[in-house]
């Protein structure tokens, strides 16, 4: 009896990695939200997993990859898969560049340099958002894959020139432009909650920071989070607490147009990703006056709810553009079977912020190598599913609409 015992218990050796235990529970990125809403206190977790208004384009974003279907084919050989491509002219070795996001720290004292360690890592590109939390010049120390570098444009011209310069100067490869904020979403999940950015630790969070001892001790222990692109100039560098929805409208050039991207190009002499295109006709626009690439984003669902998901908008766009333009989806990545589906549609990568973040709250680094890694075989697993070898020859015969 011993004997059989023996045979079918076997203990599994104890992880005293606290990150790597918590993160070996997890089965897919529900579960790592769950982690992070758990080690986060509330107003931080919501203003990283909210959205705009009633959330339905947040919901939509995600839920319209479940209405595209994948063909299997079997009895293929598919001992070899090739999820390699390229973006921008950039080869990566899977179709996967990450979004950028502001005020990371918030989620974890490494913030951005975490991130794109990861990214490096993988020979993905990581892009730093102009309200990033780590210099140009720190993240390009850290970084050994392709950096992009994300321009909200200022109503202050020449502090946008001197960050755009600054990127290449630092050996960015690409200038990201935001178009979708003309004027800031109203996030509703912020209203409620009073959220400022740096959040205050006063009597309102008092009770929330004792329930998150570990980020509390942190975020009191670690410097003062900014703006670091423009720290010391206390106008803008967000060194004291603001509300960023007047930020935003105060700070940011409303007048933006198509006839401002030239100047951006001129002034940076890097390639140019228009990110926020979100109908048929701007990308048009895009592309008969030369724009690099563009991203099919609705800003994560955080500006306007009701703009439609990326991933629907993708197969009238590719019908429009064809290959004149690089078309990158970003927004509702969840699964590996996504970026499947996206690429499969026309799409020549994808892109995603929420994911990684919720993994930074989690476990820090590890936990955006997690979201990372649960993503990419994701990617690999699908295409020997539907008996595919390269990522570059899927088509929309690989799906049923």
């Amino acid at each position: 009896m011993l004997k059989s015992v023996r045979s079918v218990v076997q203990l599994r050796k104890f992880e005293f990695n606290g990150d790597k235990r918590r993160l070996a529970s997890c089965g897919d990125l529900k579960d790592l939200r769950k982690l992070a809403k758990r080690n986060l206190p509330g107003g931080v977790f919501d203003y990283f997993d909210g959205a705009a208004e009633d959330e339905w384009s947040l919901a939509n974003n995600s839920s319209a990859y479940s209405k595209i279907q994948l063909v299997p084919r079997v009895l293929r050989d598919v001992s070899q898969i090739d999820t390699a491509t390229t973006i921008m002219g950039q080869p990566v070795p899977f179709p996967i560049a990450l979004s950028p996001t502001g005020f990371t720290r918030i989620a974890h004292p490494q913030g951005e340099l975490a991130v794109a360690r990861v990214a490096g890592k993988n020979s993905l590109p990581f892009t730093l958002s102009t309200l990033g939390t780590r210099s140009i010049e720190e993240v390009a120390a850290v970084a050994t894959g392709p950096l992009w570098y994300q321009l909200y444009v200022w109503r202050d011209r020449g502090l946008s020139r001197e960050l755009v310069q600054r990127a290449k100067a630092a050996g960015y490869k690409a200038i990201m432009v935001t178009v979708d904020t003309a004027v800031f979403g109203r996030r509703e999940r912020d209203v409620r909650r009073g959220f400022t950015l740096p959040p205050k630790i006063g009597l309102e969070t008092f009770v929330d920071g004792i329930r998150h001892p570990r980020w509390t001790y942190k975020f009191v222990t670690n410097e003062p989070i900014t703006f670091s692109a423009v720290a010391g100039r206390s106008d803008v560098d967000g060194s004291k607490a603001i509300n960023l929805s007047d930020y935003v409208n105060s700070q940011f050039d409303p007048t933006l147009s198509w006839t401002d991207l030239e100047w951006i190009r001129q002034e940076s002499g890097l390639p140019i990703m228009l990110k926020g295109i979100q109908c048929v006709e701007d990308a048009k626009i895009a592309a008969s006056i030369g724009v690099d690439a563009i991203a099919l984003s609705n800003h994560g669902g955080r500006q306007l709810d009701g703009s439609p998901a990326p991933i629907e908008l993708l197969p009238s766009v590719i019908d429009a553009v064809g290959n004149s333009i690089e078309v990158l989806v970003d927004g509702g990545v969840r699964r590996g079977s996504d970026v499947v589906k996206a690429c499969a549609l026309g799409a020549r990568a994808v892109m995603f912020g929420r994911p990684y973040l919720y993994g930074l709250g989690a476990a820090g680094e590890l936990g955006v190598q997690w979201a990372l890694d649960h993503i990419t075989s994701g990617v690999s697993r699908t295409m020997a599913l539907i008996g595919e070898t390269s990522i570059t020859k899927l088509s929309r015969e690989n799906l049923l609409l």
